[in-house]
C-alpha cells in the first residue's frame, strides 16, 4: 500500500545547493547481510570496492527542458516542461498558466538570461494532458532548447527557481547522450578524481542509457501501488556494456549500480544481453532482483517510485530504519543530498 511507503522529513533537511566539492558528500552505508550503518563520505567509495566490481553509471544528458514564457493573448505567465519532438519537429510538452490555453494560441518564450525567445504555437492536446507545439524556429530541437530553455530544476530545490550554476552542478561529470529532463542525481556526486581513484584499483566503470522523463517522477496517485502506471523511458544497454558485466559475472565481481536509473536498465535487461527500446518497468514487491548487486543511490522522496526500488533491493524495515538514522544523523535529502550506498 502506498501508504506504508511514507514517512516525515523535517524541510531543512532538503538541499538547496550541491557541495562545492561533489563527492564531500556524505554516505550512509547499509550492509543487508548484517543490518550494519557505517557513516562514510562518497569520496570512501573506492574503498567499498573490489578490483573484480563493474560500476554501472547512466550516461543521459539532461535537457534545459524548463520553458517559462508569456502568453499573447492574455499576458499571463505560462511555465511548461519540453518531453520530446516528433519527426516533423513538433514538440510535446506540458504546462501550465492561470486559465485555459486554446489552440492556436502563442506564447513568447523567455530566456534564463531575460531575453526574448521564439513563440510556440499550440496544437492538440492530448488525454494525458500533454499538448503538441509548434516552435517558431528554423532550429532544430536541441539547439532551439539550448537557446530558450531553462534547467529543470525540482520544485523541492527553491521552487524549480534557477540559478546559473545550476547549469553545471544539476548535470553529472559523464553526461553524454541529451534525452533527460531530470538529471540521474546519483551520479552528481563523481568527480574525475574519484573516477580516476575507482579506475586505478582495477574496477571498471560502464554506461548505460536512461533519459529520465516523466516516469520516474509522476505521483503515485492510487493507494495500490501495483495499480500505478508506469511511464515507458527510453533506455540502452551497448553491447560494450555488456560484455563488461557478463565478465564481471564470471570472475565473481559485484555490479554497483549507480542510481535507479540504471538500476531500472540493468533490470530491464535478459541475462544483460545488448538491448535499446522502451522500459516501464516498475520495481516493487516481490520483485527479485537479478542483475545488481549494489546500489549507491541518493534518498527519494515519500510515496515515490523511486523510494519503492530502494526498499525492494534493500529489504523493507532495513531501508526504513536507514531513512530514520539518516534523518537523526542530519543528512542532505534528494537531488543535491548525500547518498546511500546498499551492500
Amino acid at each position: 500500500m502506498l501508504s506504508h511507503y511514507d514517512y516525515e522529513l523535517p524541510s531543512d533537511l532538503i538541499a538547496q545547493v550541491p557541495l562545492q566539492n561533489r563527492s564531500d558528500a556524505r554516505l550512509l552505508v547499509v550492509d543487508r547481510k548484517t543490518g550494519k550503518f557505517q557513516h562514510l563520505h562518497v569520496y570512501d567509495l573506492p574503498s567499498l570496492l573490489k578490483p573484480n566490481d563493474c560500476v554501472v553509471v547512466n550516461d543521459t544528458k539532461v535537457l534545459p527542458a524548463r520553458l517559462v514564457g508569456t502568453r499573447k493573448k492574455t499576458g499571463g505567465h505560462w511555465e511548461g516542461l519540453f518531453l520530446g519532438f516528433d519527426s516533423n519537429r513538433l514538440w510535446k510538452i506540458i504546462g501550465k498558466t492561470r486559465g485555459k490555453i486554446q489552440t492556436g494560441e502563442l506564447v513568447q518564450l523567455q530566456t534564463s538570461e531575460g531575453h526574448v525567445g521564439f513563440s510556440l504555437e499550440f496544437g492538440t492536446k492530448s488525454k494525458d494532458g500533454f499538448w503538441i507545439v509548434k516552435p517558431q524556429t528554423e532550429e532544430t530541437p536541441l539547439t532551439a532548447l539550448e537557446q530558450v530553455g531553462w534547467v529543470p530544476i525540482p520544485p523541492y530545490i527553491r521552487n524549480g527557481r534557477m540559478l546559473p550554476e545550476d547549469k553545471e552542478s544539476y548535470q553529472t561529470i559523464y553526461a553524454s547522450k541529451p534525452g533527460a529532463v531530470a538529471a540521474p542525481t546519483a551520479g552528481l556526486h563523481f568527480t574525475p578524481q574519484l573516477f580516476n581513484t575507482i579506475k586505478q584499483q582495477g574496477i571498471t566503470i560502464n554506461s548505460v542509457t536512461l533519459h529520465v522523463g516523466m516516469g520516474t517522477f509522476k505521483p503515485i496517485t492510487v493507494e495500490n501501488i501495483h495499480e500505478h502506471p508506469m511511464h515507458t523511458e527510453w533506455c540502452s544497454l551497448p553491447e560494450s556494456t555488456s560484455t563488461s558485466l557478463q565478465h564481471c559475472k564470471v570472475t565473481n565481481g559485484r555490479i554497483v549500480a549507480v542510481g535507479t536509473t540504471s538500476v531500472r536498465v540493468l533490470e530491464s535487461a535478459a541475462h544483460l544481453k545488448p538491448f535499446e527500446g522502451e522500459t516501464s518497468l516498475f520495481i516493487r514487491p516481490p520483485y527479485q532482483f537479478k542483475n545488481v548487486d549494489m546500489l549507491l543511490t541518493n534518498f527519494h522522496l515519500p510515496k515515490s517510485t523511486l523510494l519503492i526500488l530502494v526498499r525492494t533491493f534493500g529489504g523493507d524495515e532495513l531501508i526504513q530504519e536507514a531513512y530514520r538514522e539518516a534523518i537523526r544523523k542530519k543528512y542532505r535529502f534528494f537531488s543535491y543530498g548525500d547518498a546511500m550506498l546498499i551492500c
